[in-house]
């Protein structure tokens, strides 16, 4: 995923309502940008941190700006959620996600399950339906992403509909995207939502898999990156709980 046009550097002075954050540009001018992202961005919403925004002029928008990267410790990492499911797709498409090739047709935001929608709905006629779920991860807990950064009650909706595709016969996938570089596994964050932990082992168990993969970040874009080592369950080992 490429960026339109070269994003602005600013300094982050507060973020508020979730969605709104005021910033400062680099010529000292004061502007607020839009935040899509709902969760609580631990640890990447400190005043005074570095923000790397895109501007957009298209009519009828209420805010021009929008936050795109934040800067920790000068490594990059990926804020707008908007972006992880055209991630994916690309990478689909161009085959660089093995796991997910095969298939002769790809849709995005179909309706399933009760008033949802997949993200991405892989389908060939000689092979099962695959239902795809797409999460954004950026939240690092020592070495580890961790999924979510807040409770998330809708999350544990969605892994509750990924098993009952596999009832019905299809492939499910639970995708975790970590948009940032600087971990070596994933883990789901139990202690911030001890229900969402326990539904995705629950999910496992159903037989939805779970695949996550990094990205690599750029000022000019996003892309994925390798595939990170799951460490599902804290006392268990074998194909969901090892390196």
């Amino acid at each position: 995923m490429r960026f339109p046009a070269p994003l602005i550097r600013a300094t982050l002075r507060r973020r508020y309502k979730r969605f709104l954050a005021d910033m400062v540009l680099e010529d000292g001018s004061e502007i607020t940008a839009h935040v899509a992202n709902s969760g609580a961005m631990l640890g990447l919403a400190e005043p005074g941190l570095t923000a790397w925004l895109s501007h957009s002029d298209k009519p009828g928008r209420k805010l021009a700006w929008s936050w795109e990267l934040a800067e920790v410790d000068g490594l990059l990492v990926g804020i707008n959620t908007q972006h992880p499911n055209a991630i994916v797709a690309e990478a689909v498409r161009a085959g660089l996600l093995p796991d997910l090739a095969g298939y002769a047709a790809q849709r995005r935001e179909v309706p399933y399950g009760r008033n949802s929608r997949i993200d991405l709905l892989l389908e060939d006629p000689a092979r099962p339906k695959c239902y795809v779920e797409v999460k954004n991860v950026h939240l690092k807990r020592g070495e580890a992403a961790a999924f979510p950064d807040a409770v998330t009650a809708r999350g544990t909706k969605h892994l509750g509909e990924l098993g009952a595709m596999v009832a019905e016969g299809h492939r499910a996938v639970m995708l975790f995207l970590v948009q940032r570089m600087d971990c070596r596994f994933f883990r789901p964050a139990a202690e911030i939502d001890p229900t969402y932990a326990r539904a995705l082992k629950s999910a496992v168990a159903a037989g939805v898999e779970v695949l996550c993969y990094d990205c690599r970040l750029t000022l000019d874009g996003i892309d994925v990156g390798r595939p990170l080592p799951l460490r599902l369950f804290e006392d268990e080992r074998g194909p969901h709980g090892s390196e």
